[in-house]
């Protein structure tokens, strides 16, 4: 019996049926040119669109700097909730890079190369912001600051210091809560109700005094209000005996940042607030000018 040879031809075609045929071989999935950057979840709150790695990274360069600036790798991976390896490999690029240092006892410290980054961003942010704030605590006689939206919660990166002695929360460099804070809600009223529930739910709401906003539906409400008259009070709900009043920038021009002023109950009358919010509008818009120029 004879025994025909398949062609070459042939031999293709039908390897070519089988692997269109065979459901376990994918194509490529091709990205569409319009769509935009993927998102990742941030190990510090929720998924943003970007690189997983730089927001990796940067997520170690927070935890330290909230640590005091020095911390065992261990403890880095626990707070950040990565793999020993990936924290490992983003350590050291930054110690190559000079953003961070590795000590003696085998512990991470923030780097040199951290030091002129900070310095530009302080005289630019600092000498825009002094002025205003300033005329603030001029004309009100208490601590007025800014803030920026900082992942989930709010970050104080300037301040000029009520002409009374007092202490408070209200600290550059200090994050807060966004639910508690006048800062905080003002600019998450910036949002739709879902976007800012979704960082919410990222740290929850606990209750730092009896004031506190407790629940979502609480808080729904109380950015409805700050929608409808423009700015967000603190009715000692970060710290009993502070009242504080805050006004977001314009999001067109400076996003995310806004300014406050702040103090004890006492001196933080209905008539101050009334007056500091005219004051504020102003001081916001100087600064969304400064800022964007």
């Amino acid at each position: 019996m004879s025994t025909q040879a398949a062609s070459p031809q042939g031999a293709a075609t039908q390897a070519a049926a089988t692997q269109v045929a065979s459901p376990e071989v994918a194509s490529p999935e091709v990205a569409s040119p319009e769509a935009g950057p993927p998102e990742v979840a941030s190990s510090q709150g929720p998924a943003v669109p970007g690189v997983q790695s730089v927001h990796r990274a940067l997520d170690l360069l927070e935890i330290l700097a909230a640590a005091g600036g020095r911390l065992p790798m261990a403890e880095l991976a626990a707070r950040a909730q990565l793999p020993t390896p990936t924290v490992h490999r983003l350590l050291r690029t930054m110690v190559e890079r000079g953003y961070l240092r590795q000590l003696p006892d085998r512990s991470y410290a923030l780097g040199f190369r951290l030091v002129p980054l900070g310095a530009r961003a302080n005289a630019m942010v600092g000498a825009n912001a002094s002025g205003v704030l300033h005329d603030l605590v001029a004309e009100l006689g208490e601590t007025a600051n800014l803030a920026v939206l900082s992942g989930d919660q709010a970050e104080y990166v300037a301040q000029a210091p009520s002409r009374y002695a007092m202490r408070m929360f209200t600290e550059v460099g200090r994050r807060v809560d966004l639910h508690s804070t006048g800062v905080g809600k003002v600019l998450l009223a910036q949002l739709d109700d879902d976007e800012a529930l979704g960082i919410i739910r990222s740290r929850g709401l606990p209750r730092y005094t009896a004031h506190t906003v407790g629940t979502e539906t609480a808080l729904r409400a109380e950015l409805r209000r700050i929608r409808e008259r423009g700015f967000a009070l603190d009715e000692q709900e970060q710290e009993i005996g502070v009242r504080c009043v805050a006004i977001a920038l314009d999001p067109a021009s400076a996003p995310g940042v806004a300014v406050s002023v702040s103090g004890p109950t006492a001196r933080m009358t209905d008539e101050l607030v009334e007056r500091a919010v005219g004051l504020l509008r102003a001081a916001a818009s100087r600064l969304a000018g400064d800022l964007r120029d």
